[in-house]
């Protein structure tokens, strides 16, 4: 069975309860559900179910899937009309195979479009090329591309496509793409060195893992790192340094100051060293990274134009390999300060976010009441 699956989210509702108060904002929230729900009968669509402000539906056609988005779009930007409040949605939907329970489906289709939605910005609706190819010429001319991610389980990249519900404006933001030259893709390239291990991440190795547990790619023995600590993807021509960690993760480039992210996120530049779960004086085990040069040796940046500097084209110069490109004396951009979904309701066929481990008692601890203790006589704790 193939169908369109969709999921449609509400943009910031958690702010609207700090805004309205907790009815105000729970009742407006219900009338967005409720009016997403009524575009999905309308475009001969059905509601799966809802995940707290969120609706999952699916459609037969992929054109009605695009206009049911559009039109939810339009009706919930105006039932904020009237309070004054700026209100839209963040809507991702895939076209593909699903397999069907009794009134709910699953499969990689599931998966892909919740990630779809995730992706989204507020007032965004999200495709991907695959289904903008199933859309007839009345949403042609409403299509914009963005541009290729990385897909969990996925060997090749999702080509990103926005459908555009409303007018141009100045609101919106043109993209200026560059075009990739002839074997651009897998330019960039990073060196992990690690406990005498080294790992070379390319298109061919995408992702490293680092924590206290054993089938992590990089195992780090220290009380103070969680079992799933760090991990290192590849997202096109960059390297990315995600942090899951309670302790978090402390980041030096050569020349600068160490920096500690906690639940955020940070592009790896030059060369540097990454401590876990402790700085990098106190660390025994201490990860080191370098950017390198494409493997023919050309100067070229990421997207493959000329040096405009003998600075910028001098290896020596500068660390190369990865965006932004940074030198020393130049400040660098900083952990991006993205927190990770661990508050944000589990939508079926969407990855689970990472819960906290849990503080056990000991086995000694007495889980009798005070009374009972005192009644037993139980004065060290011990059943």
């Amino acid at each position: 069975m193939e169908c369109a699956v969709l999921f449609a989210d509400v943009a910031g509702s958690t702010a609207l309860y700090e805004l309205l108060g907790d009815q105000p904002a729970f009742a407006l929230v219900e009338a967005c559900l409720a009016t997403m729900s009524a575009c999905t009968e309308e475009f001969h669509g059905r509601v799966v179910k809802t995940i707290g402000d969120a609706v999952m539906a699916v459609f037969d056609r992929a054109d009605d899937a695009a206009a049911a988005a559009a039109e939810m779009q339009v009706r919930v930007a105006g039932l904020g009309e009237p309070r004054g409040i700026r209100l839209s949605l963040r809507i991702g939907f895939h076209f593909g195979p699903v397999v069907p329970r009794e009134d709910d489906v699953f499969g990689d289709s599931v998966n892909l479009a919740s990630r779809l939605c995730d992706l989204a910005s507020k007032g965004q609706i999200i495709t991907d090329a695959g289904t903008a190819q199933r859309l007839s010429a009345v949403h042609a001319s409403g299509l914009r591309t963005l541009f290729p991610i990385e897909v969990k389980g996925k060997a090749d990249e999702v080509e990103l496509v926005e459908i555009l519900w409303q007018a141009a404006s100045q609101e919106m933001t043109a993209i200026v793409a560059a075009p990739a030259p002839a074997g651009a893709a897998g330019w960039a390239r990073l060196q992990l060195d690690f406990d005498g291990q080294r790992l070379l991440m390319g298109p061919e190795r995408r992702k490293a893992t680092f924590g206290r547990d054993h089938e992590a790619d990089f195992t780090v023995r220290s009380p103070t790192v969680s079992r799933a600590h760090a991990m290192i993807e590849r997202r096109r021509d960059r390297f990315v340094l995600v942090d899951h960690s309670l302790n978090g993760s402390f980041v030096t480039f050569e020349g600068r100051p160490e920096m500690k992210l906690r639940h955020e996120e940070l592009t790896l530049v030059g060369h540097g060293w990454i401590a876990f779960g402790q700085p990098r004086a106190d660390a025994q085990q201490v990860a080191e990274f370098h950017c390198l040069e494409p493997a023919d040796g050309s100067a070229h940046g990421p997207t493959g134009g000329p040096a405009t500097s003998e600075a910028d084209a001098a290896p020596a110069a500068r660390p190369a390999g990865c965006r932004p490109a940074w030198r020393p004396g130049r400040p660098h951009p900083g952990p991006v300060h993205r927190p990770l979904p661990t508050g944000r309701p589990h939508r079926r066929g969407s990855a689970r976010a990472r819960s906290p481990p849990r503080i056990r008692a000991p086995a000694s601890a007495c889980r009798r009441s005070r009374r009972a203790r005192r009644a037993c006589r139980c004065r060290t704790g011990s059943r």
